[in-house]
C-alpha cells in the first residue's frame, strides 16, 4: 500500500498530466486487494480478473472525478463494488433467476457434501456476502464499507449481522 502524499502525487500525476505510468503504479499498488475481493465475491479466478480489469479502466477514465476526500482504495473499492453489483444484475437478467431467492436446498443440491466459508459466502444475497467480504476478509471498518457501498452506518451493521447469522446457520447445516 502508499502512503497518503505517495498516492496523491500519482493521482495528481494521472488526473492533471495523463500520465499513464503513475496510473500504473496505482493499478500495482492495488491490483491484489481488487481481485482478492472478486475472487471472494465470485470464486471464479478469469470473472475475478475481467472485474478487476473493468474496475481499472472505469478508474483511469474518470480519476479526474476523484476528490481525495477518502482515500483511494475506497473510492476503487467503490468502483469495484458497482463493477460486481453490474455484474451481478446482468447475470441475473440473462439467467432468468433471481439469486436472492433461491432457496437453501435448491443451492446445497448443487454443491458438493461439505461447504466451506467461501461456498456459505457465495449463498448469501449479494449485498451481505459484500458487506461480509469487506468487513471481515478484507478487514474495512464499518465506516468505509458504508462509503463503499453508498450505505447508512447502521445499514452496514444491520447486514454485518444478518450475514453473520445465515452464514452460522449454513455452516452448521453442513
Amino acid at each position: 500500500m502508499l502512503n497518503r502524499l505517495t498516492e496523491l502525487r500519482l493521482i495528481a500525476r494521472s488526473a492533471i498530466l495523463d500520465d499513464r505510468d503513475a496510473f500504473g503504479q496505482l493499478v500495482v499498488a492495488y491490483e491484489a486487494e481488487v481481485r482478492r475481493l472478486f475472487m471472494r465475491l465470485t470464486r471464479d479466478p478469469a470473472l475475478a480478473d475481467d472485474l478487476a480489469q473493468e474496475t481499472f479502466l472505469k478508474a483511469y477514465i474518470s480519476i479526474k472525478s476523484f476528490k481525495g476526500i477518502s482515500r483511494f482504495s475506497t473510492w476503487i473499492y467503490r468502483i469495484a463494488y458497482n463493477e460486481f453489483y453490474d455484474w451481478s444484475r446482468k447475470s441475473r437478467e440473462a439467467s432468468g433467476e433471481d439469486l436472492e431467492n433461491l432457496s437453501h436446498e435448491s443451492v446445497s443440491d448443487n454443491m458438493d457434501a461439505r461447504i466451506d466459508v467461501n461456498g456459505a459466502l457465495l449463498m448469501l444475497n449479494e449485498v451481505q456476502r459484500s458487506v461480509a467480504v469487506l468487513f471481515f476478509m478484507e478487514d474495512k471498518p464499518v465506516k468505509e464499507v458504508a462509503k463503499i457501498m453508498n450505505m447508512p452506518e447502521g445499514t452496514v451493521k444491520s447486514h454485518i449481522s444478518r450475514a453473520k447469522q445465515n452464514l452460522v446457520k449454513l455452516l452448521k447445516d453442513k
